[in-house]
Parts: structure tokens; C-alpha cells; sequence
């Protein structure tokens, strides 16, 4: 283990003990659900996402029932979450080619899901690590900085700071070291 590994390592285990309820903070009960809310949560908080989600799975239940909204009706849906108007075209877009190429589930593959409209790294990212239990790194804003100030990457570029914590951290902590770093942008490590 090189000084990068160890340095990492000793931060992270030091964040374990800070935050031991680290997790996805934004509530669903499906990956679809998952991949919706993700899709919403870019340039808003998990909060927000959370009290819109709430009431939308609720009266929406998978891609189909999406697809009965009018564009506008989701719009309307979705307005106090910044971005709403291309986020609600990316969702129904998201969701048709879900039924059209993928019999309306969520793809369990990175290649798939960044097919998706809407969906980047970090929400394939998001989707790999909480949905179905793949070793990821999803770099968010909070991720990106505090990794970035704490020294275990060092970049201006988002995926070289994905490629450097996949390189310091451990495959088995990277789904963990993600939401440990999140929780410290989040509460204490801010902009």
C-alpha cells in the first residue's frame, strides 16, 4: 500500500467514525425510483428531491404511468427542483427508451445507463453502487471537493478525481468512501 492508499484509508476510517449512519440519503424503494430521483438531484438537495419524490412515486409508480404525463404536467410536477424544465424532458425520455430497449427496467451495467438521457457518470455512478450493489464512486459536487481539499485527489476534472479515488481506495470501500465524503461536504466540509 503506497502513501496515497494509506492516506486515504486513514481519512476514511476517521469519516467512518464521524458519519457510521453514512448512506444514500435520497428515499426510494426501487431502482427506477432511485434513477428518477438521481436524475432530479443534479443542482438541488437531497431534501428537495425527497419532498417532490414523495408525492410523484407515489401517484406514478414506473416508467408507463411517467409516460401518461403530458411534459408540462411533469414540469408542474417537479417546478420547485432547479433544472425542472430539461429534467422532466430527460426523465420521459429516460423512461421510453427504459421500455424500448430495456422491457422498462433500470440496466444494471454502466454502459447501459449512461444510454439513458439524463444520465452521466455520477448518476450511473449512483444508480450502480445503491440500486444494485456494484462497487462504485459517484463524484458529486461534495465528493469533488472534499476529496480534492483533503488531498487523496488532486484535479480540476471530475472523472480524473473518479479515476484517482478508484486508484487510492480500495474496490470493496468505494460505494462507502462515496457517501462518507458526501456526509463531510454535506455537514461540515462545505464550499
Amino acid at each position: 500500500m503506497g502513501n496515497k492508499e494509506r492516506k486515504a484509508m486513514m481519512v476514511l476510517d476517521k469519516l467512518k467514525a464521524l458519519y457510521p449512519e453514512a448512506k444514500c440519503e435520497l428515499e426510494h424503494s426501487n431502482n427506477f425510483e432511485l434513477l428518477v430521483a438521481t436524475i432530479l438531484s443534479a443542482q438541488s438537495t437531497d431534501r428537495k428531491v425527497n419532498k417532490i419524490t414523495k408525492k410523484l412515486f407515489n401517484k406514478y409508480k414506473g416508467p408507463r404511468e411517467f409516460l401518461s404525463l403530458p411534459n408540462e404536467e411533469l414540469e408542474n410536477e417537479i417546478k420547485e427542483i432547479g433544472l425542472y424544465r430539461n429534467k422532466s424532458k430527460h426523465i420521459l425520455a429516460m423512461c421510453e427508451k427504459l421500455i424500448k430497449n430495456f422491457e422498462g427496467q433500470v440496466p444494471n451495467n454502466f454502459h447501459d445507463l449512461i444510454s439513458l438521457p439524463g444520465v452521466g457518470r455520477k448518476t450511473a455512478n449512483v444508480v450502480l453502487s445503491n440500486g444494485f450493489g456494484v462497487p462504485a464512486i459517484a463524484v458529486d459536487t461534495h465528493v469533488f471537493r472534499v476529496s480534492n481539499r483533503i488531498g487523496i485527489a488532486k484535479s480540476d476534472k471530475v472523472e480524473e478525481v473518479e479515476k484517482q479515488l478508484m486508484d487510492a481506495i480500495p474496490k470493496n470501500m468505494w460505494s462507502l468512501s462515496h457517501h462518507l465524503l458526501i456526509w463531510h461536504g454535506r455537514r461540515i466540509c462545505h464550499a
